[in-house]
């Protein structure tokens, strides 16, 4: 059996604004979920796992850690923990609104036309150690 790490040691947290319609909230949490994965190159620190069941039949690449959804108030809030996740050199995957128009390029062309304080976020998704993320996500309530 491999030896695993403390699941409670680090987790996976995202924050989504409760102002957008829960379906854009699904798609920007697959999108933000899918970069943050993507850009870590199967990071072993993410602690990738292959649930194999007694048929044999593989269920791939499951993080070992914990992954928690909670809600924000407004894009503020969002831009705040990206702001906190870019001081601590967390990594993060974020949505912003340009994200939902027309092409990949056209989607582009928006967000580099945009000032980044004039962004509407939807959500972002951080992995980090628990203390540290608990430090200021901790206000945020659950998502449900």
């Amino acid at each position: 059996m491999t030896q695993l790490p403390d699941e409670n040691s680090k987790r996976f947290i995202a924050v989504l604004n409760k102002k957008i319609e829960t379906g854009r909230l699904m798609n920007a949490l697959g999108h933000i979920t899918a970069g943050l994965a993507g850009a870590s190159g199967q990071n072993e620190e993410m602690c990738f796992l292959d649930y194999k069941d007694k048929d044999g039949g593989v269920h791939p690449h499951i993080s070992h850690f914990p992954f928690i959804v909670l809600k924000a108030d407004n894009s503020n809030k969002i831009r705040t923990v990206r702001n906190e996740c870019i001081a601590r050199s967390i990594p993060f995957s974020d949505f912003i609104d340009p994200m939902t128009i027309g092409s990949s390029q056209d989607q582009l062309n928006a967000s580099a036309g945009t000032p980044e304080a004039e962004l509407e976020y939807y959500g972002i998704v951080m992995f980090g150690s628990t203390l540290e993320l608990k430090e200021f996500t901790g206000k945020f309530s659950l998502f449900n």
